[in-house]
């Protein structure tokens, strides 16, 4: 079976855009040009992908929603929630780090594409505060950490390491002394956090 047998679905689609950017960035992303990288016409990608825009979120979405799986995981297991709060966001900076260094080209394109797919990056963000709110919640019930709302906190505690993980800072994430900033950071967290 040819590729141009294989039926058209839009994760193939997804993939081919994506692909088409890896190599050409985000201004070739046009659906008569992943059209073309999957042998077809540009109307049959149109029956699965309405325009220009949509197809981008979509790449846009397949890239946020894989980091996701790891860290629904790490929140989901029974340690303490310190520690499970910490692992949340060392694996959230270690799975951005492993992106900007295994795959540049992408990396660099879904920054620009990020950028206007607000919509998209916005529901990443509020399920990984989601998942560090569920956490903080389990150490207030427990008396680990001090009383305090989860979702604020959990927000807050995202931006306080947005220089760790945010693409925007990818430049700076080859400094050898960020990991012990990090270090220093999430022991200003533990210490706003922890019940006295």
């Amino acid at each position: 079976m040819s590729p141009t047998d294989t039926p058209l679905t839009r994760e193939r689609i997804v993939a081919a855009a994506e692909e088409v950017i890896r190599r050409f960035g985000p201004a070739k992303a046009t659906v008569v040009d992943v059209a073309r990288a999957l042998g077809v016409s540009h109307a049959a990608v149109y029956r699965h992908v309405a325009t220009k825009a949509e197809l981008r979120d979509l790449v846009v979405e397949r890239w946020a929603e894989a980091i996701m799986p790891p860290l629904r995981l790490i929140a989901a297991e029974p340690a303490p929630a310190p520690e499970r709060l910490r692992r949340l966001f060392d694996a959230l900076i270690a799975i951005k780090r492993r992106r900007a260094s295994d795959d540049p080209e992408l990396f660099a394109a879904y920054r620009i594409l990020a950028a206007e797919a607000q919509s998209i990056v916005s529901v990443h963000v509020d399920e990984t505060v989601a998942l560090a709110a569920a956490i903080i919640r389990e150490g207030i019930d427990d008396g680990t950490f001090r009383s305090v709302d989860p979702d604020s906190t959990a927000r807050a505690v995202l931006v306080a390491t947005f220089r760790f993980h945010h693409p925007a800072h990818a430049g700076e994430w080859r400094d050898p002394g960020l990991d012990a900033l990090y270090d220093d950071v999430w022991g200003l967290i533990m210490d706003g956090l922890r019940a006295v």
